[in-house]
């Protein structure tokens, strides 16, 4: 699989509100930027493995931007939202708040997440359409 010039974002796939922020992503990647799994699948686990990242503690979108960098919780979503069409892009600009300022927003929503929105009993399967896109569906 070439992931050449790709962002992978990891997600929970059980999340409404994660769901419907990929569908949300997926709409507005005009210029087919990235490319998508689950945190639960086994490509998933590769990526949290290959970054040593605590997946005990996480509840957070994962942006790999490449083999050696990623991002998470606040500066996942604003580095996804710079590539976005629509005018999304202009959120880059709460970059210069400090991280653990926007975090706290973050944990905020994610620890209410499927308080809020709901939780499914499996993840996501994409249309046959969006299929190429999900890492763990090729």
């Amino acid at each position: 699989m070439n992931l050449e010039g790709k962002k992978v974002i990891l997600f929970d796939g059980v999340c409404n509100l994660c769901n419907s922020a990929i569908n949300f992503i997926i709409k507005h990647d005009k210029n087919d930027v990235f490319r998508y799994a689950s945190l639960q699948s086994e490509i998933g686990k590769k990526y949290i493995d290959q970054f040593n990242i605590d997946s005990t503690s996480l509840d957070s979108i994962l942006l790999i931007n490449s083999e050696t960098q990623y991002f998470h919780k606040s500066s996942a979503a604003l580095h996804i939202a710079k590539h976005l069409s629509g005018g999304y892009s202009i959120l880059v600009v709460f970059l210069v708040l400090p991280k653990f300022i926007r975090d706290l927003v973050y944990d905020f929503i994610a620890k209410n997440r499927y308080k809020w929105f709901g939780k499914k009993e499996s993840c996501m399967l994409p249309s046959p359409k969006l299929r190429k896109l999900f890492l763990d569906q090729l």
